[in-house]
């Protein structure tokens, strides 16, 4: 415990937040898309979940590189689908189950005194969903960058150097929370602090740890 607080005594103090969406903020299971598209595929539920893939496809649309009606060509074609844009785009936001309320209350808290941001690698048609469904998380945030709008996403090195600049906090000032590690380890290797999340106790215990909670006023004797 020693050695964790004089280890936090040497990082420079934290003048922002930036936080993940899905996985943090907003729950997903992308089992419920398969579970959709299997009514319309020539593949049985478990060979859809075998086909999809986080493939070179899934990342140029997350960088807007390809737009939905390309990419869900590529997934017609991947998961012998029906061509039927609404269904697949039903089944794409299908995945979005709820807000993370814990977390959620944990950013409306320390917003109160430092400036919070949001990072997702997303999509037009899911930011449209998100945005629609959790207008709470959405107005919990000074500022949300979708990679999908700038071009870069996690854990590119230049994606978290473009908020930095953006946001004009210097990358070691600035904590990060991500529910998977690679995204993690891509924030640290830009300079950036940043928490691998789980659960939502694992950000209250790093706000705690970092000195972010927001402390309840004295009271006078």
């Amino acid at each position: 415990m020693n050695q964790e607080l004089s280890r936090l005594e040497q990082v420079p103090a934290v003048k922002a937040l930036l936080f993940d969406l899905g996985g943090v903020l907003i729950d997903i299971d992308f089992n419920r898309a398969f579970e959709h598209w299997q009514t319309f595929s020539a593949l049985s539920l478990e060979g859809i979940r075998a086909a999809f893939r986080f493939d070179d496809a899934y990342g140029k649309h997350e960088r807007g590189e390809i737009d939905a009606t390309e990419y869900f060509a590529h997934l017609v074609k991947k998961l012998q689908l029906r061509d039927d844009p609404e269904g697949i785009a039903q089944g794409w936001n299908a995945i979005f189950t709820g807000e993370i309320t814990e977390t959620l209350a944990l950013v409306q808290a320390v917003r109160t005194h430092l400036p919070c941001y949001a990072f997702s690698n997303s999509n037009a048609v899911h930011q449209a969903a998100w945005s629609r469904m959790y207008p709470a998380v959405v107005q919990a945030f000074d500022r949300i960058f979708v990679s999908s709008d700038i071009g870069l996403r996690k854990p590119e090195r230049r994606a978290f150097e473009h908020i930095a600049d953006a946001i004009k906090v210097p990358a070691p000032a600035m904590l990060f929370f991500d529910d998977l590690a690679e995204n993690v380890a891509g924030a640290r290797a830009a300079g950036l602090q940043a928490v691998h999340v789980r659960s939502p106790a694992d950000v209250r215990a790093a706000l705690a740890a970092h000195g972010c909670v927001p402390q309840p006023p004295s009271v006078s004797p």
